[in-house]
């Protein structure tokens, strides 16, 4: 199948194996049995060590015997680069290629094969020796295999990272290459030694003393912490994204698609936007059984206890999908593909840890719940069950003999009734959302150095995307330093415990334009380099808020919890679970105060409050040009997935409503939208246990469920009946 011929296709592929080790005739069968079902889309894994075994010496017959053989079955290739999984020739050729820990330790781990973690970390492409050998095995690879049509994207990175803190036991990279790249890149961001003293508040007299900081701890909460770890995941990271992007382009005779893909999303980070903007766009693996819960969420299982099944199961959808591809969407740019590049098909398999088959529901419920959010090609990881190493027997849309299975059938049934809506679903569709999450890259690199301050930014920031989709009110995320075309009417702006006073005004300017800015406590609380603001707040947001700070107090979790509080030093220190109360325009509403309260005073009579705790203000808001600026003095979002409760629900949907923005749908169905001109899918989630019936009105619209379910309508009102924990589409065409 040829590129051009997935214009109007959702592209429904699976992985046809990572390990070298299967025969090529097991291969070609098992791609039979995939076109047999429906699938359109084969996605082949190369392995430099494997196809330059001895340096200048390639092999790449493998892969061009199963391009043609796909290529007669009509099915298109997805084709990904595995460059961490270097050969050994190249580690003896350029023995200072090897990375080095923040010890100063050489990393001495060369991958065997692609368990684990596809040959991570690998060398430092910092190196220019082995950076040029990438470079010439991808351009022989590209000048090799692109002659062949079939061929319709390349992926450059399979899930994005190092991993060395994991499979190395230490942070990377501390070669001298990466550190003269460190020190080169400081040099451009602050022109001078005198600019970088100011900023990190040291004393360098030559840039060849400046390096990171190499304490043991590691996260000692200084300025050379900020950088080094914005460096190495905005800069350093994306340069080699760069490199093998240009190395395919420039030898690609058909300019096909570049992409590399995350294996999870950097949730309140910003450098998933970075990666986007190394390749044409980036994708997401989604393994959503592989870890629903968070250790602070309700109903998060103590080691060796029994999950509960609804909290699970729609955890993983909220949790594990759509806010996976509600980011991924949010940060690739305008009009970009969003790929669900790995899709879990099948048990999740660690060691001699087994999990759950999917169910045909589970596969549904999945694949579903990422279209609704955005995505226009879903990839399975793996079409038969792994063989080798920490994922034996796992993953797989297929067992480990058989050809078919009922979670296969399944993907196969809904990626069919995808493709013959592939005008609406295989292209960039998304309804939009009047919402937005702020993520704030530099907020996120400084929370790391300061623990567990980005423990609680994620969770802040998952919590919000959980009361949003539970809500049924669409979001996006928005990236502070990444200014799209147009703002949502409101943005949230979670854990803001650093802001620079750069950032500050873009933020004032959102609101005199006419944005209702929602942000959580202690905004600006540190400045940019991590030293506190005077008054523990940031001068510019001080003053749009119109407040000073008059306390900040640990607060206690309900029940005496322990979840995320420290036990007190001493007799205190921490005031008692509370719920601060809402008063003028949020009156006879209550919200749970997490993690702090933050009390003010008023500095201006256009400051009104909103949330009181006792005779102290601890909420305000105030119009400001156009718009309005909400603060308010706790982390709401945490409420979302730990100590849930119908009021803090009911706070967040008063609070949207002041600013015109309410729930899609009014109902317990959760209704979101792709739409193209004429046609539009109205995606409608079940998220309790008993099925719900509700009235849908459509109008005078064609309508017709996506899977061909019956629909009872009357006139313009269409009685939809979605069972418990399921999603149903409808396709509405005017």
């Amino acid at each position: 199948m040829k590129p051009e011929n997935f214009s109007s296709l959702f592209p429904l592929g699976s992985h046809l194996c990572r390990e070298p080790m299967p025969t090529i005739s097991e291969l070609k069968h098992d791609m039979e049995v995939l076109k047999q079902h429906g699938f359109n889309l084969i996605k082949l894994q190369e392995h430099w060590m494997i196809d330059e075994p001895l340096e200048g010496q390639y092999d790449f017959s493998k892969y061009e015997e199963l391009i043609e053989h796909a290529s007669r079955l009509d099915l298109g290739i997805y084709l990904g680069l595995t460059c961490e999984q270097a050969p050994g020739w190249l580690y003896r050729k350029y023995p200072d290629c090897r990375m080095v820990g923040r010890n100063g330790q050489t990393i001495l781990y060369e991958a065997q094969t692609t368990l684990p973690a596809d040959g991570k970390p690998g060398p430092c492409y910092d190196h220019p020796g082995a950076l040029a050998d990438q470079d010439r095995f991808i351009r022989q690879l590209v000048q090799t295999l692109g002659k062949y049509e079939t061929i319709i994207v390349w992926n450059t990175w399979q899930e994005i990272g190092y991993w060395s803190q994991m499979l190395a036991g230490q942070p990377v990279c501390f070669c001298e290459n990466t550190l003269a790249a460190f020190r080169g890149w400081l040099a451009e961001k602050y022109v001078n030694l005198d600019g970088l003293n100011r900023a990190w508040n040291t004393r360098y007299s030559d840039w060849a003393y400046v390096q990171p900081d190499r304490g043991a701890y590691n996260q000692n909460a200084l300025p050379h912490d900020v950088d080094w770890r914005y460096f190495m995941d905005n800069v350093q990271v994306a340069n080699v994204l760069r490199a093998r992007a240009r190395a395919i382009k420039e030898s690609d005779p058909l300019q096909r698609p570049v992409f590399a893909h995350k294996g999870g999303i950097g949730l309140a980070h910003g450098f998933d936007w970075t990666y986007a903007r190394t390749q044409d766009f980036l994708g997401s693996s989604c393994y959503p059984a592989w870890g629903p819960f968070h250790s602070w969420d309700d109903g998060s299982p103590a080691h060796g206890g029994r999950p509960d099944r609804q909290t699970a199961l729609v955890n993983e959808i909220a949790s594990g999908v759509a806010l996976t591809f509600d980011h991924i969407r949010s940060c690739n740019p305008p009009g970009a593909p969003i790929w669900a590049a790995e899709f879990q098909g099948g048990p999740v398999s660690t060691m001699l840890h087994k999990g759950r088959v999917p169910s045909p529901e589970d596969i549904r419920r999945w694949m579903l719940t990422a279209v609704a959010s955005g995505v226009t090609a879903i990839s399975f990881w793996v079409t038969r069950a792994e063989i080798m190493a920490q994922e034996t027997n796992g993953f797989a849309l297929l067992d480990s003999e058989g050809d078919d299975t009922p979670r296969l059938a399944e993907a196969a049934r809904v990626g069919a009734a995808l493709n013959r809506h592939g005008d609406l679903f295989g292209q960039p569709s998304w309804g939009g959302a009047e919402v937005g999450i702020l993520v704030s890259e530099w907020n996120a690199q400084l929370c790391t150095t300061v623990p567990p301050a980005y423990d609680h930014l994620a969770y802040s920031t998952r919590g919000w995307h959980r009361l949003l989709w539970e809500l049924g009110i669409p979001v996006d995320f928005v990236n502070v330093d990444v200014q799209p075309k147009s703002l949502p009417k409101v943005l949230i702006l979670p854990f803001p415990l650093s802001i620079s006073e750069e950032t500050a005004a873009k933020i004032v300017a959102y609101v005199e334009q006419g944005g209702h800015l929602i942000c959580e406590a202690t905004p600006g609380r540190l400045n940019e380099h991590n030293q506190a603001n005077r008054g523990e707040i940031s001068p510019t947001l001080r003053a749009l808020f119109g407040v000073n700070q008059t306390s900040l107090m640990v607060v206690r979790e309900p029940e005496d919890g322990s979840r995320w509080t420290p036990g007190e030093r001493t007799w205190g220190e921490f005031a008692e679970d509370t719920r601060l109360q809402g008063v003028g325009l949020l009156a006879n509403e209550q919200v749970q105060a997490n993690v702090y309260i933050q009390t003010f005073t008023l500095e201006t009579n256009r400051t009104k409050p909103v949330c009181m705790t006792g005779d102290k203000i601890a909420g305000v808001m105030r119009n400001v040009g156009k718009g309005t600026a909400w603060l308010i003095g706790t982390y709401l979002g945490h409420n979302g997935t730990a100590y849930r409760n119908e009021s803090t629900f009911r706070f967040v949907k008063t609070l949207l409503a002041q600013s015109a923005v309410n729930p899609t749908h009014d109902g317990k169905l959760l209704q979101r939208k792709r739409q193209i001109p004429g046609k539009e899918a109205w995606f409608f989630t079940n998220p309790t246990s008993q099925p719900v019936t509700e009235t849908i009105n459509v109008g005078q619209a064609h309508v017709e469920d996506l899977l061909g379910g019956s629909l009872a309508r009357t006139g313009n009102e269409i009685i939809l009946t979605v069972a418990g924990l399921d999603v149903r589409v409808l396709v509405v065409s005017r």
